[in-house]
């Protein structure tokens, strides 16, 4: 176990839902200020449909305009198919691409309109031609901590399908709380399983949560021995395709707090500040 910690910062998970549509403009400004902050990867843009998640429509012009300049945070695309993937490696800029896997049959059909041995064939296509670009996968479990719709779920199934993963490749894995429907004791349970038995994989959590359970939630994975965590600025967000009641991300100020309380976490904290004011010039 390492006290190094990595922050993923969402803004493209924070955007996604978001009601009225964010100029490219400031989206491309928002990001660039992401990126002086430090954090290892920003979760920035997805190639979806745009009749799906109409907010992502303009990732190609996004991207088109960013400059990463000297920074040495990652770049994130989420794709949901081969099309998606192909066009987000087109760009050098983008460094990981992030494949969302639900193990809920329900909201597979809900999020990727497949079901799920359909979205494993999708997942192996992919991975092929991250594997002849020399990039790397990502695969969020989806529904990773349990579901709201009454579909099968345990912690072995959780694991079944990271084996599955693991034998294709893939060296990544972000356990993801989609509807925030996990409590403290239940993420420490499948986090902590999920590393000891995928030791030389990188398993970390992507939490969604309301105010009252985030610390828990965010101690419990620490103590599971994760060191890798997903969250948004104010905790914008939630998955769209998830529930009419949304539960928004995690802050991503509060896992930073959190992180250096645990050990030495060190951002530029001038430019996180500048990055919170402008959040609300963005989600308006």
């Amino acid at each position: 176990m390492t006290d190094k910690v990595y922050i993923t910062e969402c803004p493209r998970d924070a955007m996604q839902g978001w009601p009225h549509f964010i100029a490219t403009e400031s989206k491309v400004r928002y990001i660039q200020q992401l990126l002086q902050v430090g954090f290892d990867t920003l979760d920035c843009v997805s190639f979806v449909s745009p009749k799906a998640i109409p907010q992502m429509a303009d990732s190609h012009e996004v991207m088109r305009q960013l400059d990463k300049g000297n920074s040495h945070t990652k770049l994130l695309a989420i794709v949901l198919n081969e099309r998606g993937a192909s066009d987000a490696l087109q760009y050098d800029a983008i460094d990981v691409l992030g494949f969302p896997f639900s193990i809920s049959a329900s909201f597979q059909q809900r999020n990727g309109n497949s079901s799920i041995d359909e979205n494993w064939e999708r997942l192996q296509r992919i991975q092929e031609l991250t594997i002849a670009k020399r990039q790397s996968l990502l695969v969020y479990i989806s529904m990773g901590f349990g579901n709201p719709y009454g579909d099968t779920y345990n912690p072995e199934i959780v694991e079944e399908w990271i084996g599955r993963m693991k034998s294709i490749g893939i060296q990544q894995i972000a356990l993801a709380d989609t509807v925030g429907v996990a409590d403290a004791a239940l993420v420490q349970t499948v986090t902590a399983a999920a590393i000891e038995a995928f030791s030389d994989m990188q398993i970390g959590v992507h939490l969604h949560s309301s105010t009252h359970n985030l610390q828990p939630k965010l101690e419990a994975a620490w103590q599971a021995g994760c060191r890798r965590f997903d969250g948004a600025l104010k905790g914008y967000g939630g998955c769209p395709m998830a529930n009419d009641d949304l539960v928004g991300n995690m802050p991503t100020e509060a896992i930073v707090a959190f992180a250096q309380q645990q050990s030495r976490y060190p951002i530029d904290e001038a430019a996180l500040q500048e990055a919170l004011a402008m959040s609300a010039s963005i989600f308006l």
